[in-house]
């Protein structure tokens, strides 16, 4: 733990504390030089005046971190108050401040003026204190704040106690001034402290051999040295030991600053020759001379570029303007500094290690010209700034926003449940330095730009919505209101200079408060909208950016969230909007953008088939956006621990069934209508066009009735990527299990995971995987015994080996149910509507129910089943999703819907009408008791509750009636 100074121990005469108080002004002076360094809170001064107080206070309490006592105490000679003060506690700092050094040698012959810790006089200013505070805590702290963050450590080396205790409280002021500086140009408010914490510590030497001591136990980490010439060595005083101690010094460490001072200016030259600056001790202007040589040499203020006759050519203030002077500066003068180690001590004494120590060996010498050594310069400064901010959260500065890495923020308050996911996988990907794992592949989170939530309280109130919208119903009033709506010019503002730097496509996505949370992620329920970006007047696109993110507000008090709500146990009133802005991932094909690959990987499978288990996990994929897999549409299905084992291939007719036909990119022209989105539906004859099927398709020969991998034979093309999981061309699989593997382990619990991939159009460039998002999802953690056989079928409504859900439910007696006889594909947007009112009707009335479905649940392609979304069936406890004959459709995995029904654990069977373990007993239903009927769908009562029982771990289901 940091030793820190709380409580000092103040032992003076009354005429002494008088002179340290100036009429009781010391401790408000003190208070006051804390807050304006922008220091913790400031050490208590308790006041005593004499010994005998002191010592029974310190034998009482144990909360006394530091000892001050000047000479004349009263009952007690100061020495052998200190010595008792040792005896009582020898870990207790004790130190001597002088009045009059007119009574003593002021010149110490050993390195512990024992029984003191230190000896310092007074010289009237205050901020001695301050000084002896700090070397205290310096002294104490230097090995664990070396060991842990690199700290850097400026030695002082003085024998003379007016000097030192003149000198400290000038070192020490330049310190903490240039600590605000740097905490000013924090990224958040974290680096911030951290680079307050991070500061370089002052480390007093007394004699020659205390200073060689601390420079190689510190040798990598000592920013500069300021020494006297003149002190003990080798146990006698010597006149060079400064002179000595220099060289020792260069010979190791030949580019460490050393300011040499001396009363004697004879040594002026001898100092010179060694290799150290000069002060001469009798100046008038010492201590100004002092404060210069550490702002110039130890990099305490601006980094100015001189050349070898000391001209000087630039300034720069900080990384930014150190960067763009670098590129346009002499060369001469970069010659200069380079070898002379310059950039690298600035750099250290601004807390930059990493940078630093990189730039270190950086000199002409070691490169063939001069524009080598200062293009290698400029990209370690941009490969810092961007790694320094790559993961963490940071206030939206457009001068520092990365656009390959960025992640910053406007407006304070929450970031929403969603940028919490990206936050936190942006700390996985930097903690185990997943950047560049893989060959050939750059594995990022794409820039993004969150807003708080309150800038949307901003919004809310500025146009008295809370109230009013509360009162709507219809969406799209609701919707109308929210545009109509004015948007806090400040934020407008800062959009605008966001909007000037990204230029391409980028996606307006919710992060409420309660979103992607373990037990109610919301997926799905609030609006998503994408936006080309690419209009020629950034004020153009900042009237779609901003109608965009109302758009998203406005979809927080939609019938889809308000229905939602319902099953939760929150209110709509606590909700609260953050927004993302993130950079689309893809590549441009004429007037169109789109990834070459997204998808959705889950760690837990609720269908998993051998060699796989449920805990292998199951990845959904699909050309173009990731609307496809989300909305249920046809994608690929595979595990990525056995990838070459996909189920929905088992056939070439099962292949075609579930074959994705189209896809969604951005659409880039300007010709279409407007609209508040730009995303588009395309048909895979125009990703052909594109040519961006390479990495993903196959062909199917209807002459040979056989799939072909690739696509250079006449055929249709099937989405099949084949290339990545058969051929291994990209360790998709691999990346995957890695990242649920890791993902699972953070977050304890099953996860989701969004990504895309961008296939590098540049031989020479490495290809690009994305992750999206993360999510928590429910885990099964019982194990249930369940046996079927013949004899239980008479007693049975169902049972089957792919089921989601875990455990028992016991109180369902009513059943919606369509009707098979009746059943079209061409009437199910019809269906999804009978079903909703009779959902309605039950919700009414807190009555749970089953439900029976044909085809795939949830799909927005009606031709595959019923395209209901999650608040027409909300109601509902238990499902029951039946093939249809003539086609048997893969369930999607991968869909928001199917989240939603994971997280409110609805128990959800899939019947393979080819499948004959599968077994749904349609002669029973059609003896139940009918209540309602409409053209597609019936509502069915009995008279007992069924029977629900379901294994988690193995997928078996059974449903049963007395």
């Amino acid at each position: 733990m940091r030793f820190r100074v709380r409580e000092i121990l103040l032992v003076s005469s009354q005429y002494n504390l008088f002179l340290l108080e100036e009429d009781g002004r010391i401790y408000q002076f003190l208070r006051q030089e804390y807050f304006q360094l922008n220091l913790s809170h400031s050490p208590e001064i308790v006041r005593v005046s004499s010994g005998k107080e002191a010592l029974d206070l310190l034998s009482e309490e144990n909360r006394i971190d530091l000892v001050i006592t000047t000479t004349h105490s009263g009952d007690i000679a100061v020495n052998d108050f200190a010595r008792k003060v040792k005896e009582t506690n020898q870990n207790l700092p004790v130190v001597h401040l002088v009045f009059d050094t007119s009574e003593f040698n002021p010149r110490l012959t050993s390195s512990t003026p024992k029984p003191f810790d230190r000896i310092f006089t007074w010289n009237g200013d205050f901020r001695i204190i301050i000084a002896i505070i700090k070397l205290i805590e310096d002294q104490q702290n230097v090995i664990r704040d070396v060991k842990l963050a690199g700290v850097q450590i400026i030695l002082l080396v003085e024998d003379n106690i007016r000097f030192y205790s003149s000198y400290l409280p000038i070192l020490y002021s330049e310190l903490l001034s240039q600590s605000q500086t740097l905490i000013e140009q924090g990224i958040n408010l974290y680096h911030k402290f951290l680079r307050m914490r991070a500061r370089p510590k002052i480390l007093l030497a007394t004699n020659f051999e205390e200073a060689c001591q601390y420079f190689d136990d510190y040798e990598e980490y000592i920013l500069g040295v300021v020494s006297d010439v003149n002190y003990m060595r080798n146990d006698q005083r010597d006149e060079h030991a400064g002179i000595h101690l220099t060289r020792y010094i260069k010979e190791k460490k030949a580019d460490i600053p050393i300011l040499l001072q001396s009363h004697d200016l004879a040594n002026q030259n001898k100092a010179y020759k060694a290799g150290a600056s000069f002060l001469h001790k009798d100046s008038r202007y010492l201590l100004q001379e002092i404060q210069n040589f550490t702002i110039e040499n130890l990099g305490f203020g601006d980094f100015i570029f001189k050349t070898e006759k000391e001209q000087e050519v630039g300034r720069a203030t900080d990384l930014n303007s150190l960067k763009e002077m670098l590129k346009t500066i002499p060369d001469e003068s970069l010659k200069y500094h380079s070898d002379r180690n310059h950039f690298s001590n600035w750099l250290k004494a601004r807390r930059e290690f990493w940078l630093a120590f990189k730039l270190r060996p950086r000199k002409l010498s070691d490169y063939d010209s001069v524009d080598d050594l200062r293009n290698l310069l400029v990209s370690s400064l941009d490969l810092y700034t961007s790694m320094q901010q790559r993961g963490v959260l940071t206030d939206f500065n457009k001068d520092t926003f990365d656009l390959e890495f960025g992640f910053s923020r406007i407006g304070s308050g929450s970031i929403g449940g969603k940028a919490r996911g990206l936050s936190f996988l942006n700390q996985l990907v930097n903690n185990h330095d997943l950047h560049m794992k893989f060959d050939n592949v750059i594995i990022k989170i794409p820039s993004a730009l969150v807003l708080g939530t309150h800038v949307f309280e901003s919004f809310m109130n500025k146009n008295k919505l809370f109230k009013t919208v509360m009162d709507m119903q219809d969406d799209e009033t609701i919707l109308q209101t929210f545009l109509d709506a004015e948007f806090p010019n400040e934020i407008s503002e800062q959009l605008f200079e966001y909007l000037e730097i990204v230029k391409q496509p980028i996606a307006i996505r919710s992060s409420s408060l309660l979103e992607d949370s373990q037990y109610f992620p919301f997926a799905g329920v609030y609006n998503t909208v994408m936006f080309a970006n690419n209009q020629e007047h950034t004020t153009t696109r900042l009237v779609r950016l901003v109608e965009a993110i109302k758009t998203v507000y406005a979809s927080t008090y939609s019938q889809r969230a308000r229905n939602y709500m319902k099953y939760t146990s929150y209110r709509l009133e606590e909700e609260r909007m953050a927004v993302v802005i993130q950079n689309l991932v893809g590549n441009t094909y004429g007037s169109r953008f789109y990834p070459d690959i997204s998808g959705v990987a889950k760690s837990y499978n609720y269908y998993s088939v051998p060699p796989a288990n449920s805990d292998d996990g199951l990845v959904s994929v699909a050309l173009g956006l990731g609307r496809t897999v989300v909305e249920g549409e046809n994608s690929l299905t595979f595990c990525p621990k056995y990838p070459k084992h996909i189920q929905q291939f088992s056939t070439v007719e099962q292949t075609l069934e579930n074959n994705q036909n189209s896809f969604y990119a951005i659409e880039l022209s300007h010709d279409h209508e407007h609209r508040i989105g730009d995303d588009k539906k395309y048909s895979m004859k125009e990703a052909e066009e594109d040519g961006s099927l390479q990495f993903s398709a196959s062909t199917y020969s209807h002459e040979n009735r056989a799939i072909y991998d690739g696509i250079s034979r006449h055929g249709q093309r099937i989405i099949t990527l084949s290339p990545i999981l058969k051929q291994e061309i990209f360790p998709l699989p691999e990346i995957i299990s890695s990242f649920l593997k890791l993902g699972k382990e953070g977050m304890g619990n099953d996860i989701e995971l969004e990504f895309a991939m961008r296939f590098s159009k540049d031989k020479e460039k490495p290809h690009e995987f994305c992750l999206l998002q993360m999510r928590p999802i429910a885990n099964k953690n019982d194990n249930i015994k369940i046996t079927f056989s013949e004899k239980e079928k008479k007693n049975s409504l169902c049972f089957s080996d792919r089921v989601l859900g875990n455990g028992h439910i016991k109180n369902i007696c009513d059943i919606i149910l369509i009707s098979r006889d009746s059943f079209d594909r061409s009437k199910t947007t019809i269906i999804a509507d009978e079903i909703m009112q009779f959902n309605s009707q039950l919700s009414r009335k807190n009555k749970p129910y089953v439900l029976i479905t044909l085809g795939r649940l949830g799909s927005s392609d009606p031709w595959l089943g019923v395209p209901v979304n999650w608040e027409q069936i909300a109601g509902v406890k238990a499902i029951i999703e039946s093939g249809i004959k003539e086609m048997v459709i893969e369930p999607s995995q991968a869909s928001h819907f199917f989240q939603n029904v994971s997280s409110f654990k609805i128990s959800y069977f899939t019947i393979n009408p080819k499948n004959e373990k599968h077994f749904l007993n349609w002669d029973w239903l059609d003896k139940q008791k009918t209540i309602s009927t409409l053209r597609y769908v019936r509502h069915l009562r009995l008279d007992s509750p069924l029977s629900i029982t379901i294994n988690g771990r193995n997928n078996s289901g059974l449903i049963s009636f007395k």
